[in-house]
């Protein structure tokens, strides 16, 4: 009866670490991969030699506009992105994410907005680098953030050079500045 009193309690008071492992395991993994997707969208802007727009999607249909959040997921594109596009363009989809639920974007994920045109999204240039409509350099951040640990948070960091990082505030917080 002792040793089951014992384990009890040692099950209690372990239980909240638990969570927050499981929760920071869960938001690593989503940053991991929203980087990973970022860096597929890159390479296929220097392979095909044409923009690559990794941008949010909505919940009702697949097709990128200004009225969109991240935490929906996410869609890689390519082709009739230009302004002046053909009139037989046909858009490719590569790869998109599924909503990311606990996890979500802190404001929606509207650091990577085009303050010209509106529309949220990293897009891609020929030479790989990160640019707004107007021809502007994009280097922002995206923070992830926990719903069942608010304390919980992740800078996605994209830096003038195009590399990505990921910044743990409660642990880093020189590097996430």
């Amino acid at each position: 009866m002792a040793v089951l009193c014992i384990v009890a309690i040692m099950t209690i008071i372990s239980m909240p670490l638990l969570r927050d492992q499981v929760a920071a395991r869960e938001i690593d993994f989503i940053a991991r991969r929203f980087i990973a997707h970022a860096h597929l969208a890159r390479q296929q802007a220097l392979h095909l030699g044409e923009a690559v727009l990794i941008s949010p999607v909505s919940m009702d249909r697949p097709i990128p506009n200004s009225s969109e959040s991240w935490d929906w997921g996410w869609l890689i594109q390519s082709g009739c992105l230009t302004k002046i596009a053909k009139p037989n363009c046909i858009p490719k989809y590569w790869f998109s994410q599924s909503a990311i639920d606990p996890i979500y974007f802190k404001g929606g994920g509207k650091q990577f907005q085009d303050p010209h045109s509106g529309k949220k999204g990293i897009l891609f240039n020929a030479a790989g680098a990160a640019k707004t409509g107007q021809g502007g350099f994009v280097a922002n951040r995206l923070i992830l953030g926990h719903r069942r640990a608010p304390e919980l948070e992740r800078q996605l960091i994209l830096g003038s050079g195009g590399r990505w990082r990921i910044c743990n505030p409660a642990r880093d917080v020189k590097r996430c500045h």
